[in-house]
């Protein structure tokens, strides 16, 4: 196709195989190069999906000419670097969460998009499921009014990514505050219409990682007596506009699921909603009467992993604004380090 976009992946194993169906169906964009550092796997990426420039140097990729987009999928700690380094050099970015594990980071990270004046998102995934958009819509037409208060939480029963490069803060930068509570808060906020957050009180522990015994269900792997991240945070968030937020996250919470519980309340003036069930709450006061509508999706959506390339490489081609802004990567991730923070102070901390 002329004027395809040429897409580069900087860390080809893990998640990097949710996004390359994305860049398949996509008609704006094409995979040409990748780069990891293994040798083993980037080759037997690169057999895979008939991909030839291949270097476990990503400058080679920042450098290459025909290149337009670089696809972050490596280690959190790596991000920073990376996608500055890919929009120093002239190229459209789109990583995967968290964008940094840092607010620092991504301060960074916006400086640099504004140097290039390329695009740069975060892949939040959960924003493309077909519920989320269907939400997003009716909050939109105003079918919660004003929402003031939000209780979200994403919880596991033993499932915790016994892997180095997620329970050893290193490499990961955080426990599940940054590996899956990013997914609902990034959500939760986006739902809100993204205020400024200006306080956190919050806790970050391990309560449950170092006990005698202690496995995940992602094949029974036992957790690393050493790690240094936390498996359970809870924090009660305000914002500059006077709503309010409870979030829960955990890896091991001793909690009545078989895998993962992922919720979100929101409360508003004019109604309430839970999601993912994609449900409706409202009142006639003039009959006394209460109303819950379950929306019904049409259609068969892109799997969300794909649908977010997919979206961003369309993005891109447009002229159009980033699906996911880094400003609101930024809002999530001064709330997760501000549960950092409140932990450390053992006290409710502000927010800049």
């Amino acid at each position: 196709m002329a004027n395809t976009l040429k897409v580069g992946v900087i860390g080809v194993g893990g998640i990097a195989k949710t996004h390359m169906p994305g860049w398949a169906a996509s008609e704006d964009a094409e995979v040409i190069a990748g780069s990891d550092v293994s040798q083993e796997m980037l080759q037997n990426w690169g057999i895979t999906h008939g991909v030839a420039t291949l270097s476990t140097n990503p400058a080679d990729l920042f450098n290459n000419p025909d290149i337009d987009i670089i696809d972050v999928c490596t280690p959190n700690m790596y991000h920073t670097e990376l996608v500055v380094g890919a929009l120093n050099a002239g190229k459209h970015v789109i990583c995967e969460k968290p964008l940094a594990p840092t607010p620092d980071g991504i301060h960074k990270m916006i400086e640099a998009r504004n140097r290039s004046g390329k695009m740069l998102m975060t892949a939040q995934h959960f924003r493309f499921k077909g519920n989320s958009q269907a939400m997003k819509a009716e909050i939109e037409a105003g079918a919660l009014g004003d929402i003031y208060h939000a209780r979200s939480w994403m919880l596991r029963r033993g499932w915790i990514p016994a892997r180095p490069g997620f329970v050893y803060k290193k490499n990961s930068g955080g426990g599940p505050c940054i590996d899956i509570g990013v997914h609902i808060l990034d959500l939760t906020l986006w739902f809100m219409g993204n205020p400024k957050p200006v306080a956190v009180s919050g806790v970050a522990k391990a309560p449950l990682a170092k006990h005698e015994g202690a496995f995940s269900q992602w094949g029974m792997a036992m957790v690393q007596r050493d790690m240094d991240v936390e498996d359970f945070a809870a924090a009660f968030v305000r914002f500059d506009n006077g709503a309010t937020l409870i979030l829960e996250v955990s890896w091991l919470l001793h909690h009545d699921t078989p895998g993962e519980d992922m919720q979100m309340w929101l409360y508003g003036t004019e109604g309430g909603s839970h999601w993912p069930q994609g449900e409706i709450l409202s009142t006639n006061y003039n009959t006394k009467q209460f109303y819950n509508q379950t929306l019904q999706l049409v259609g068969d959506p892109m799997e969300p992993h794909a649908l977010e390339c997919v979206q961003f490489a369309r993005a891109v081609k447009e002229g159009a604004p980033s699906p996911v802004p880094a400003e609101q990567s930024l809002q999530v991730m001064t709330i997760l380090d501000g549960i950092y923070r409140s932990q450390e102070a053992g006290r409710e901390v502000t927010l800049e």
